[in-house]
């Protein structure tokens, strides 16, 4: 530059000790200092204490590194200047140093402009933030900078006799050898990606320019690469979550702020194959489109304010499929800023839970519904009872609750079957259905006892013509396999708000009724009525009495045993409940569990009896006697409870008992009430461990298909089987058939009610396992089943 030009030239020569031998007028100029007073002195002599140090650190990696430095002299009128010092190496032929040229050049003083431009180009390269380098047309370097020996971990040698294009793999190097063609043939100034290799074979990505420039009529390419990696490992990641987002089950879609419609800008393959729609059918479409108008208008409002408040907000509501089917969609959506805060787009997440909803229902269907006739069952009963007196105490109208027993039920099932039985059940249903309004409730409360409620009605008169259809409807006999089976109910009636004020009075009013329509066996309708109140009392008073017997701990076990008839050994234990009433003495189930099932206190006997039986077996373990397992009896209303395989299962592991010593009985007749639910409560309790045991086998009629579908451990034969069994030869042919019935199901024969050593020889002969009964021992107490126990082992 012009400023340069002017500048003067000094310099000296030193010696190997750093010395002045010569000092020309350039350094007079520059320093103020006369060569009589410069000759001779070391050329630290000249520089200020900054300037020594600095100077020495440079002296120190000489003659290796001979870039100008910038130090400090002292001029000769005391004052410090910052001047460029190069220092050039002299060596003698054994190549030993023995002279230097020492540069001072005065340009630090100078404008910024100057200096710059006198700065030398190996310092400017160095401090770049990527490589750079000056190439020959052959591919060898010319100049480098120090980021390229870093990134090729060569030394400055290797890289002297390295060529250009083997730093790169084989396929890269013929792209990168394209681009050098170019770059040298045709002039074009390039741009590429590319993988440096280093020396070990190590990859780092880098963005690599070149252009060719001129010199002293010569081509070279002279380049700079910038390391990538970062962004390649931001481009990775970006693909990875693309793919991500194509992979994912859920739908998503992203969609763009723009006012009173929010454009969709993107949409994955599961939206895709949810909605039937293509991407690029939706793309640039507000998502509203797939809408159901007249549905889920609240939770499209929600959306709709979530929207516009740019907040985050979740939904569940109904969307049109492509092909018009109709989809639940649980759409999530949430807004996405920019670096300024302001929300610019809305990501949508949609899942597609139409199976759940469906299922949910079913669920919720068959939890409020009896399996069997579809109606609703006790549960959805109460609750809609309850709404419709809610109903008629806000407009005052009267509300008939009807219970409806089916007369000679029991004998239907003994003579036509359990199917038969079921057939009767149904009809009946659809007969009470069809002679009611849509606002009334038609449920079944157990067995072949059907309660409704009748809503909204004006008089007695209007109820009774109702109840009078629905009578004569259910009066017609129900054909099942070409026979005609007579069907007839007993009917009580109950009217809010003249018998009760709540759903249970009602309901027990309506019962009461009932009983009083059955026992006159007159085929008319009772309605309840005053004197009809002392049995409602009553039976009140029983289970006010049950509820103080568990809170008194007035109930209490007895143990009967079950003997090996091939041993002689007790096999396991039966846990009877008894009832020490304070006022009428012990009591047998028979006097108070019917009316415990009734009224539901069954469930709450049933957990004090299972509770007890834990804490009698927890005592036997105790006292070291031989774990025995100990039958307990499940009615239908216990079993058909929600988590009660759970329940017992949590007091087994309370009382630390193990499930094997665990037996549940449960009644035919009572799973068959519900087959499916049966056959699931006993799978849930083979899962569990415990043994399972049908009750009164052969009591009744028994269907074998049924059984067969569950996995029982036990039967245990009617009393009526085995008091059947006498001295004549001829007796005892169902017992003997009922045995080999229950061993073809893969289960060990108990009988009950053994009284008579003819009857344990018979049931002996005929393979019988186990037997039951005073001839071997009444129910037991605790303690003298302990003192039997110890005098005579189990087996």
């Amino acid at each position: 530059m012009p400023a340069s030009e002017n500048a003067p030239f000094a310099a000296v020569l030193i010696d190997a000790n750093g010395h002045i031998l010569t000092w020309n007028g350039g350094c007079e100029k520059v320093l103020g200092i006369r060569a009589a007073d410069a000759l001779r002195q070391p050329l630290t002599a000249l520089l200020s204490e900054q300037g020594n140090r600095a100077y020495r650190q440079r002296w120190a990696d000489f003659p290796s590194d001979c870039d100008a430095a910038e130090l400090e002299f002292m001029r000769a009128d005391g004052s410090v200047h910052s001047i460029f010092l190069t220092l050039l190496p002299q060596f003698a032929h054994d190549g030993a140093l023995t002279h230097v040229v020492a540069v001072l050049d005065g340009a630090c003083d100078e404008p910024d402009t100057a200096v710059v431009g006198r700065m030398p180009l190996s310092s400017i390269i160095d401090v770049l933030p990527g490589t750079f380098y000056v190439l020959r047309h052959d591919g060898s370097f010319v100049v480098w900078n120090k980021t390229l020996e870093q990134v090729t971990a060569m030394s400055s040698d290797e890289v002297s006799r390295a060529n250009a294009l083997d730093m790169y793999d084989l396929a890269e190097k013929r792209i990168i050898a394209a681009n050098f063609r170019n770059v040298f043939e045709h002039d074009i100034q390039v741009m590429v990606e590319a993988d440096y290799l280093d020396k070990y074979g190590h990859a780092t990505p880098y963005l690599l320019c070149g252009a060719r420039i001129s010199c002293r009529g010569r081509h070279y390419l002279c380049g700079m690469g910038l390391d990538i990696s970062e962004r390649r490992a931001q481009e990775e990641r970006l693909r990875l979550r693309e793919r991500a987002l194509h992979a994912t089950s859920n739908g998503l879609v992203i969609s763009r702020c723009a006012g009173a419609d929010n454009p969709i800008e993107y949409a994955n393959p599961a939206f895709e194959r949810i909605t039937g729609y293509g991407a690029d059918e939706v793309l640039g479409r507000d998502p509203r489109f797939m809408g159901v108008p007249g549905m889920d208008e609240a939770e499209r409002e929600q959306l709709r304010a979530a929207v516009r408040e740019r907040r985050e907000v979740n939904v569940v509501f109904r969307n049109r499929r492509k092909n018009g089917d109709i989809f639940w969609n649980d759409l999530t959506i949430t807004p996405v800023s920019d670096g300024r805060g302001k929300v610019t787009h809305f990501i949508g997440v949609i899942n597609d839970v139409t199976a759940v909803k469906q299922r949910t229902a079913h669920l919720e269907h068959e939890v409020n519904h009896d399996a069997l006739t579809g109606l609703a069952n006790r549960t959805l009963l109460w609750d809609r009872l309850e709404q419709a007196l809610h109903m008629a105490q806000r407009n005052k109208s009267l509300v008939a609750t009807v219970l409806i027993d089916l007369n000679g039920f029991k004998q239907i099932n003994d003579s036509y079957g359990h199917e038969a039985g079921d057939e009767v059940l149904k009809m009946v249903a659809r007969r009470l259905q069809s002679s009611v309004r849509e606002s009334d409730t038609v449920a079944r409360l157990s067995g072949d006892e059907f309660v409704l409620v009748l809503v909204n009605q004006p008089s007695l008169r209007y109820t009774l013509r109702m109840i009078e259809r629905l009578r004569v409807s259910m009066s017609e006999p129900v054909s099942f396999n070409a026979t005609d089976i007579a069907v007839g109910g007993s009917i009580g009636v109950s009217v809010f708000p003249h018998d009760g004020s709540g759903a249970l009075d009602l309901v027990r009013a309506a019962d009461v009724a009932m009983y009083h329509a059955k026992a006159a066996k007159t085929g008319e309708v009772h309605f309840f009525s005053a004197d009809m109140k002392s049995t409602t009392q009553a039976k009140q008073k029983l289970e006010d009495a049950m509820r103080g017997a568990l809170e008194h701990h007035e109930f209490f076990l007895l143990y009967q045993p079950q003997i090996c008839l091939r041993s002689g050994r007790i096999q396991g234990l039966e846990a009877l409940l008894r009832w020490r009433h304070p006022e009428l003495g012990v009591l047998a189930p028979v006097s108070f569990l019917p009316e415990a099932e009734e009224n539901g206190m069954i469930a709450a006997i049933g957990d004090y009896v299972l509770d007890e039986a834990c804490l009698f077996m927890q005592r036997m373990n105790s006292a070291g006697l031989a774990p025995l397992p100990v039958a307990v009896n499940a009615s239908h209303r216990e079993f058909s409870q929600s988590g009660y395989v759970e329940r017992i299962a949590a007091t087994l592991h309370k009382h630390r008992i193990a499930p094997t010593q665990l037996e549940l009985a449960l009644r035919e007749d009572s799973l068959h009430t519900n087959q499916h639910l049966g056959v699931e409560v006993i799978s849930q309790l083979n899962d569990l461990g415990v043994l399972r045991a049908i009750d009164a086998f052969g009591g009744g009629l028994s269907n074998l298909n049924f059984l067969q579908k569950l996995p029982l451990t036990h039967v245990k034969l009617a009393k009526t089987a085995t008091h059947q069994i006498t001295a004549d030869a001829r007796s005892g042919a169902l017992a003997k058939a009922l045995i080999d019935v229950g061993h073809d199901l893969g289960a060990r024969v108990i009988a009950k009610g053994v009284e008579t050593r003819v009857q344990m020889e018979f049931l002996r002969n005929n393979l019988c396992d186990e037997l039951q009964g005073t001839y071997f021992s009444a129910p037991l107490a605790e303690h003298a089943l302990h003192d039997m126990l110890v005098a005579a082992p189990a087996a």
